[in-house]
């Protein structure tokens, strides 16, 4: 059942996060954006404000900071205005392989993904049982299925916890999907520099149909959701096929 609550977006001022902001809008939730540019936020919440009727709150905080991840914790934790729906969607990308990356930015990259997402599940997740409901959305990647450098293992955490928390707190009233899109259109890989032409227009999907597709299944009580019928061969492909022939198309920069 779709109640409507207050929903929890981070990375909400653009793609995917934007997109589920959007969802959620029209589905009837309340709103708390979190993104590090408070004039995107301020901007996005205007419109979906003024298009949906929701009213959406604006909290600025840059996950790889603690103070940013304390923010959005107190939030989460603030009993007065408990958070229904929790999407972890903040997330970027690397061009570069690992040997040649900052160590420090292969941390962020490493506390974005996967320490930010479980400090902040772990921040919502008493309330959520105590009301006995909860919804939890966890943005993989279908390249936690596939041997891809520090992104896939960042996602592949991701994924391997999101599993885990849906088979413990499900029978609790609280799901725990994983969303594992294959390459989609959004911001992502421009602000990571990357040549798109690098994947047929086919490989690509849009933010509607993988947010769609994810909030279903969440509803539905799936821990893994995989948008599309060619991403969800790419997993099963992913378990038979040997490592040396998933490494996918090498990344260039624009």
């Amino acid at each position: 059942m779709n109640t409507p609550t207050t929903a929890l977006i981070t990375g909400a001022s653009a793609g995917l996060g934007a997109e589920f902001a959007r969802q959620l809008a029209v589905q009837g939730h309340h709103l708390v954006l979190v993104a590090r540019d408070r004039a995107r936020l301020e901007q996005t919440a205007a419109d979906l404000e003024q298009r949906y009727g929701t009213t959406a709150e604006v909290l600025p905080a840059d996950l790889t900071d603690d103070a940013g991840v304390a923010a959005v914790v107190g939030r989460l934790t603030d009993a007065a205005r408990p958070v229904g729906i929790l999407v972890n969607n903040a997330g970027r990308g690397l061009l570069r392989d690992f040997e040649r990356n900052n160590i420090a930015d292969e941390k962020q990259h490493l506390k974005l993904h996967c320490e930010a997402a479980l400090e902040l599940t772990h921040a919502v997740l008493p309330g959520m049982l105590e009301r006995g409901s909860g919804r939890i959305i966890n943005v993989s990647s279908i390249a936690a299925f596939l041997p891809r450098g520090t992104y896939a293992a960042a996602k592949a955490w991701l994924l391997v916890f999101s599993r885990w928390a849906n088979l413990a707190y499900a029978a609790r009233g609280v799901t725990v999907t994983a969303v594992c899109p294959g390459l989609t259109h959004t911001e992502f890989h421009e602000r990571m520099g990357m040549d798109k032409a690098v994947a047929p227009s086919g490989a690509w999907l849009t933010a509607e149909r993988v947010v769609r597709e994810g909030l279903a299944d969440n509803l539905r009580g799936k821990a893994v959701s995989i948008p599309s019928k060619r991403y969800k061969a790419v997993a099963v492909a992913a378990r038979l096929l040997p490592d040396r022939l998933l490494t996918g198309p090498a990344r260039r920069p624009k």
